[in-house]
C-alpha cells in the first residue's frame, strides 16, 4: 500500500464538504435577502421621514427584527443610510434611465428620459424624492452620506448631458446649444415641480413642467425642415 502524502491529508482536511458549501451558500443567500428586506423598509421610511429620520430601532420595529439583527447587516446607521441611497439610485436607473435606452439616440431618447423622470416624479409627489430631500438634509454636512447622494445625482445628470450631446450630434439641437445649460434648466424643472406640487400643492405643476421642457427644446432645437 502506497504511503499517504501528508500534503494530501492536509488538503483533504481543509477542503469543505459539498454539504457544507451548500449550507454556506444558503446562509449567505438568506442574509442577502434579509438585508434587501431591511433596505426596502428603510427606503420606504426615508421617503416619508428623510434619511436623518432612519434609526436601527425604527427599522427593527417595522421589520419585526431585533435591533442587533438589523445592526449586524450594516454596522452603523451611516452605512444604512448609504445603502438606502444606493438602492434608490438603482431603482431610479431601472425606471428612468434604462428604459429610455431602447429609444433611438437624439430627441426620442431625450424625450423618453424626461417622460420617465416625470412619471417617477408624479409617483413621488405623495412620498418624496431621496435626491431632493437628502440634499436639503445633507447639503452642508460633509461626509460619506452626502458623498453618496451627490455621486448618485451627478451620475444621473451626466447621463442626461450625454443624451443632449447625442441629440446635438444627431442634428436635433442647434450647433451652438449649450448642453450644460440645458441640463441645468431641465433639472431645475424637476426641482420646481417638487416644490410646487409637494409644498404649494399647485394643481397644474405637472403640466407646467411638461410645457417648460417643450419650451427648452424649442429654444435649443433645430427648426423643422419645411416641405418643398
Amino acid at each position: 500500500m502506497a504511503p499517504t502524502s501528508p500534503l494530501s491529508l492536509a488538503s483533504d482536511a481543509a477542503a469543505p464538504s459539498v454539504g457544507a458549501t451548500a449550507r454556506d451558500s444558503r446562509v449567505s443567500q438568506k442574509g442577502q435577502q434579509t438585508k434587501a428586506t431591511i433596505v426596502d423598509a428603510a427606503l420606504g421610511l426615508a421617503t416619508q421621514i428623510g434619511l436623518e429620520g432612519l434609526s436601527i430601532g425604527a427599522l427593527a420595529e417595522v421589520t419585526q427584527m431585533s435591533k442587533s439583527g438589523v445592526f449586524a447587516h450594516f454596522g452603523s446607521r451611516e452605512e444604512l443610510q448609504i445603502s438606502v441611497v444606493r438602492e434608490y439610485h438603482t431603482r431610479f436607473e431601472a425606471e428612468v434611465f434604462y428604459p429610455a435606452l431602447k429609444e433611438p439616440r437624439g430627441l426620442p431618447r431625450l424625450r423618453a428620459l424626461f417622460a420617465n423622470w416625470m412619471r417617477r416624479t408624479s409617483a413621488e409627489i405623495d412620498s418624496g424624492c431621496i435626491y431632493i430631500s437628502g440634499a436639503a438634509e445633507f447639503d452642508d454636512r460633509p461626509g460619506p452620506v452626502r458623498d453618496a447622494l451627490a455621486s448618485s445625482v451627478k451620475t444621473w445628470l451626466r447621463a442626461l448631458h450625454r443624451a443632449l450631446v447625442q441629440a446635438k450630434q444627431a442634428g436635433h439641437l442647434r450647433a451652438d446649444a449649450d448642453e450644460e445649460q440645458m441640463v441645468f434648466e431641465i433639472h431645475g424643472l424637476i426641482l420646481a415641480l417638487h416644490y410646487e406640487a409637494r409644498f404649494l400643492r399647485s394643481p397644474r405643476s405637472l403640466a407646467r413642467a411638461h410645457v417648460g421642457f417643450d419650451n427648452i427644446l424649442l429654444r435649443y432645437g433645430t427648426p423643422p425642415v419645411q416641405p418643398a
